[in-house]
């Protein structure tokens, strides 16, 4: 099967990245993921099973193995490495999840952290379409999504080519609620990373 020159953007810039890139994501001020992960943890029941959309180095994955069961899914080899190594756990898998295919209802929620940007803007709609299907009745979804909007951006990130796209916020609401979800927390936050500002939209969404 032929992979999309932007998936091998992604995979390669995270592979050359390695332990580079959790170095940088600790030096980010005001990040709100714990909090946004306390929120949704409180909603599920300890056997819950959770998949993880690009779960990188396993960083978050690993606070949620702490209390579930939990699939990882990146498309770097070399960031699953170091997940493998950090959360034993958890169970994880080499893919490009903007084409993964799973079984309907089989995962009691889903989390996206700072992942969704990496897949072209005009296949988020059917990833959000996929992820309900993943979700059992009532499943949770929390992701961190574009705020401001962004078209189909390649260039240079952290000294490696990668690759970004993203909706506004408007339209990621408008998409999530259009398959159904009902947003039960909808935050957009302004971070504060290495190199500056950077705003995203905050979701937790119920299929019903």
């Amino acid at each position: 099967m032929k992979v999309d020159p932007r998936v091998r953007t992604v995979q390669a810039g995270y592979d050359e990245l390695g332990p580079r890139f959790a170095a940088w994501a600790e030096a980010i001020e005001d990040d709100p993921w714990e909090r946004y992960l306390g929120e949704l943890s409180a909603l599920l029941d300890g056997d819950a099973r959770v998949l993880d959309l690009g779960c990188g180095n396993g960083s978050k994955t690993k606070r949620l193995a702490e209390r579930f069961q939990v699939v990882g899914v990146d498309a770097s080899a070399e960031q699953l490495r170091l997940a493998r190594a950090a959360v034993p756990e958890a169970a994880f898998v080499e893919a490009d999840f903007g084409s993964l295919e799973l079984d309907d209802a089989s995962f009691d929620a889903v989390t996206a952290f700072y992942s969704v940007s990496h897949l072209p803007r005009d296949e988020h709609e059917a990833l959000f379409a996929s992820i309900a299907r993943w979700l059992r009745p009532g499943g949770l979804f929390l992701a961190s999504l574009g705020a401001s909007g962004s078209g189909d951006w390649t260039g240079d990130w952290l000294g490696v080519e990668m690759f970004f796209s993203s909706h506004d916020a408007d339209t990621n609401r408008r998409l999530l609620t259009g398959l159904g979800f009902e947003l039960l927390l909808d935050e957009v936050v302004t971070i504060r990373e290495p190199e500056g500002d950077a705003t995203f939209l905050w979701v937790l969404a119920r299929k019903p």
